[in-house]
């Protein structure tokens, strides 16, 4: 079973699975196309749009684990 870390780069989350994308998109994170969110870490990210990178983290992995 594959699981990721909140200290992943948003760009390596895509690179697990695509479908993280939309997932990140219903968080509000919009902009995970544009180049410096791509070289952010999901806790980072997180902290900018002011969400709990441990929720999202858990959720991403949950996801994953129903794959």
């Amino acid at each position: 079973m594959t699981q990721i870390s909140k200290d992943m780069r948003i760009g390596e989350l895509l690179q697990v699975d695509s479908n993280i994308a939309p997932i990140l998109m219903r968080a509000g994170m919009h902009c995970i196309g544009c180049p410096s969110a791509q070289a952010e870490t999901l806790a980072e990210a997180a902290v900018v749009h002011g969400m709990d990178a441990d929720k999202l983290e858990s959720q991403i992995n949950e996801f994953l684990a129903a794959q």
